[in-house]
Parts: C-alpha cells; structure tokens; sequence
C-alpha cells in the first residue's frame, strides 16, 4: 500500500480550498481537481492520524455511484484523467484518489435522505414523535426501517462548524420552490435506488446525504461525494436488528475509541493507535469490496 495522503501538495494548479477530506484546485476556469486526502474527522475535528488507503476507497465508491446513478440526473463527472492535469512529478499524489469535475455553483444546503430511525434523529424521534417536524407513528424502535425515506434538509456549515436542521419551507425560501421540489426529489430517488441495490449485496444504506450545484444554464448536477461510507451510515444486512445500533462500515472504530478518552471533542484531535486505524481502513475496504465486487 502507498503512503497515506493527509495533504495534497499540488504546485501545479491553484489551490481553491481544503475540506475535512478534499483538497480542491482550479483545473482552468471551468474545471476542478478534487483530492481525495486519506485525513480523518470526527466530531467534526480533523484527526492527526490518517487512515492509509481511505482516499482511494472513497474515490472508488464514489465514481461507482456517480456512474450506476447517472441515468437519475447529470452529475459533476468530465471523464478527464486526473494525472493529465497535473505536473509528471505529481501524479503520484492523484492516482487512485482524485477526479476532475466540472465547475459549478454549489446549491447551500445539504440534502439528507432517512430511511431509519437512527442518530440524531433517534434522538429527536423519542422526545418529540417526530424527524425534523415530520411526524411519524408512534412505537418505533431503534435503527427501524422508516415508513419512506425522508427528506430531511440541513444547513451546509462552515469547516469546524456543525450543520444544523432546517425545514422544508426553509429551503423553498433558500433555494425556491420549483429547485427545492427538484432537489428533494432527486435525493429521495437517488437512495432508494441506492439502496435497493446496496441491499442485494448484503449493506443497507441507513441514511445519507447528497449534495447538488447548477451549471451556467441553471441545470441540475450531482457533486460532492456520493453514497460513501463517509457521507452515509453502511450497515450489515446480515447482524442488522432492530432495537440495537448495528455496526457501521465507516469510522465507528475511530468514534468509539474516542469516546473512551479523556477528550473535550475540540481541536487538535488525539492521536490514534495503529490497531484503531488498520480496523478502519479494513471496514472502508469492506464496504467497497461488497458493494463492487
């Protein structure tokens, strides 16, 4: 295995921007090379530890995705090889882990998709029988399967921020009603295809979020990452039971350990033990390996 990524250090291009994972530059005026670093956040804090390998998983499942789902709507994908846009002595840090994307004008908001009763909205469920003022039956348990998935909007917050809730009125008056119609629709296709699949290859997809931007013309795109165990909550079908938090394919390892430590979940985040990082890295595998294979 290469060395892991924690930044990319690309001369070539200008540098527009660092995310929790992404590093992203300017590919001319109208394109972009995201990066897929191997960096790790929980609790919204950027880990000194990166996960060896991480980059290039979430890369493979992302462009799995972006294509299996591209007859739903346009997405971000040019089909240009990244290490074509790069200096010969930089290639090394896109391989496997970058895409070249095209420009366009990030929606502001998140679009998160439920399809069972987990997480913050567990928590909210049992204090108020609702998941961001839908109401729902009452008697539900635990990591349940929903009636329908749910379109449940949040803000798109600044790094080291966390984003927050909003209604679905919020985000007609944000975006307007015809794009937030199409938005909200768009994402509620785009995971139940996802994860009518994702089932047949023993992971059901709990809940995700998509993120959309528009082109000049005002058309519609997918960005972002996409279905992702980053973005997304991958359970095995096979140990899933309702009542109980099943195990994730994602960083639950990193968020357990973490939870053990005397740590008041601010910057700088603690250091990680190898065996905590190779058992992440392992379920990133996993989740692709199942998915793809």
């Amino acid at each position: 295995m290469t060395q892991p990524l924690f930044n990319s250090t690309i001369s070539s291009l200008p540098l527009l921007g660092r995310g929790k994972v992404r590093d992203i530059y300017a590919v001319g005026d109208d394109k972009m090379l995201i990066v897929t670093s191997d960096r790790l956040s929980a609790f919204d804090v950027i880990l000194p530890d990166p996960i060896p390998g991480k980059g290039a998983v979430l890369t493979a499942v992302a462009d799995f995705w972006f294509k299996k789902l591209a007859h739903i709507i346009p997405n971000q994908l040019t089909g240009i090889d990244p290490e074509t846009v790069v200096a010969a002595n930089e290639r090394a840090q896109v391989h496997g882990r970058a895409i070249v994307v095209k420009r366009l004008k990030p929606l502001p908001i998140e679009a998160v998709v439920r399809g069972y009763l987990i997480g913050s909205g567990w928590k909210d469920y049992q204090a108020t029988g609702k998941v961001c003022g839908i109401d729902l039956p009452a008697g539900l348990k635990m990591a349940q399967q929903l009636p329908q998935p749910l379109f449940t909007p949040s803000t798109k917050a600044e790094l080291g921020d966390h984003d927050e809730n909003i209604d679905y009125a919020t985000v007609e008056k944000t975006i307007g009603a015809a794009m937030a119609a199409q938005v909200r629709d768009a994402a509620l296709r785009l995971y139940s295809e996802a994860a009518a699949y994702a089932l047949t290859r023993g992971i059901i997809i709990a809940d995700t979020k998509f993120e959309f931007g528009l082109d000049a013309a005002g058309t519609l795109h997918l960005i972002d990452e996409v279905l992702t165990p980053d973005s997304s909550r991958f359970w095995p079908a096979d140990t899933y039971k309702i009542g109980t938090s099943p195990a994730s394919f994602d960083k639950q390892f990193v968020r357990d350990y973490l939870e053990t430590l005397d740590w008041n979940k601010q910057a700088p985040g603690p250091r990680l033990p190898a065996e905590i990082l190779e058992k992440t890295a392992a379920k990133y595998r996993e989740a692709l390996d199942k998915l793809t294979r």
